[in-house]
């Protein structure tokens, strides 16, 4: 399975960015073989509009089964959602923290968007 977290940095030390849509970095990780690549999202950190559909765009391109952020937004949620991609919200702390409280079920798997678009 692949998991995308959103990511201030390019390494599983690096905090989660609350953000999906504008997160600096998209930390590609494989619970099958524990590795990670990272994604550099540059092109919508300072977008003017669109960056939460184009983030999950490029998501879906990674063949990721779910995203972990701190919030969603609506468009960005129905892009993934769309792509069959689940998404958990809430997630704080660093990258490698985030993705043990998924494994351990500590962030519940989000229904709908948990902030407005342009957040």
């Amino acid at each position: 399975m692949k998991i995308c977290v959103t990511s201030q940095g390019p390494d599983l030390s690096s905090a989660v960015d609350p953000r999906f849509g504008r997160a600096r970095y998209f930390i590609i990780y494989d619970d099958e073989t524990e590795s990670f690549e990272a994604v550099d999202n540059e092109q919508n950190v300072s977008a003017a509009g669109g960056a939460g559909v184009q983030s999950a765009t490029t998501v879906a391109e990674q063949g990721c089964d779910w995203v972990i952020s701190g919030h969603m937004g609506p468009k960005a949620m129905s892009v993934l959602q769309a792509a069959g991609i689940r998404v958990a919200t809430g997630a704080s702390g660093a990258v490698s923290d985030a993705i043990a409280a998924f494994k351990d079920g500590q962030l519940e798997e989000a229904t709908g968007a948990d902030v407005p678009s342009r957040w």
